[in-house]
């Protein structure tokens, strides 16, 4: 066993560590206060009400562009953005995403850039910021990397759509290593999984509203307040609804039962009808879907 020499004013005086030795144990001390202090951002984006959560896909129009777009969308009054890693299969998306990541793709968006967009935003602003990315780019970029990338640059959760819950191991303990929530989904057939979903969860989980993919929907046919209490029956972890969400009434709705309201492809659409020029549509929509929560 290693033994540590403390000096005293009689000496130096001989420690044994107990079990554990010392690196092990500083190196679990620095994880977990990493770890506090970004679950504590996320955290803070339910405390105040309900959470607006607000999503753009990364690098379209343009990198700079995304930049502006994001900051513009926090002092708006979004609590938490998503930022979307641009990817060539995005399978959960519907056409107004998949538009945008090709947009963003063909202007030169890479991952490593997107990373760099993060940590400028988080260099300006303290909003949370989690990515929305598929597979394939973290098990390319591996799971130890991408996730030290995530904490070194600010990113405080990970969304993977096409991770199922059952494989997330090896993503898991890398993301709880370096400190970063990987979040997980709950759609309406997860029934038989709800529970343990929703026990491991952290950050927040998103509970998708509605078979299929993302797209503005102007009805729900899935009962979200029972989807939302089972959720809520077996973890302290903020729920927040996504998928089809687009109006004020709607986010209203959900949000008297849900802690948070994700708002993606709406947003997307304004980028891709103003493009650069789209500040000024998408701090009034933020405002709009913000207001609409207050006092709920």
């Amino acid at each position: 066993m290693a033994r540590l020499f403390i000096k005293t004013a009689r000496g130096l005086k001989i420690v044994k560590p107990k079990k554990r030795n010392v690196a092990a144990a500083i190196s679990a001390a620095a994880i977990q206060g990493k770890d506090k202090m970004k679950t504590n951002r996320i955290q803070n984006a339910f405390k105040n009400g309900k959470a607006f959560i607000a999503f753009l896909t990364g690098g379209d129009p343009t990198i700079e562009k995304s930049e502006g777009y994001i900051l513009e969308m926090a002092r708006a009054g979004a609590d938490l953005i998503e930022i979307g890693i641009p990817f060539s299969d995005p399978i959960a998306e519907g056409p107004v995403i998949q538009k945008a990541n090709i947009r963003a793709l063909s202007a030169g968006a890479t991952v490593e850039k997107i990373f760099g967009l993060a940590g400028r935003v988080r260099a300006k602003a303290a909003v949370p910021l989690v990515f929305l990315t598929y597979l394939n780019p973290v098990f390319r970029y591996g799971y130890g990397n991408f996730f030290r990338r995530c904490a070194d640059t600010g990113v405080d959760g990970v969304i993977i759509p096409d991770l199922p819950f059952e494989e997330q191991g090896e993503a898991r303990a890398a993301s709880a290593k370096n400190g970063v929530d990987l979040i997980s989904l709950v759609a309406p057939t997860s029934q038989e999984r709800i529970r343990a979903i929703a026990r491991s969860a952290s950050g927040f989980v998103y509970i998708v509203s509605s078979m299929g993919v993302t797209g503005v929907r102007s009805a729900f046919e899935t009962d979200i307040a029972a989807l939302v209490r089972a959720v809520k029956a077996e973890t302290r972890v903020p729920a927040a609804v996504g998928f089809g969400v687009s109006t004020p009434a709607q986010a209203a709705e959900i949000a008297r039962h849900a802690d948070g309201v994700i708002v993606g492809s709406a947003l997307v659409r304004l980028v891709e009808q103003y493009g650069a020029n789209a500040a000024p549509a998408l701090r009034e929509y933020v405002a709009s879907m913000k207001a609409a929560l207050r006092g709920i």
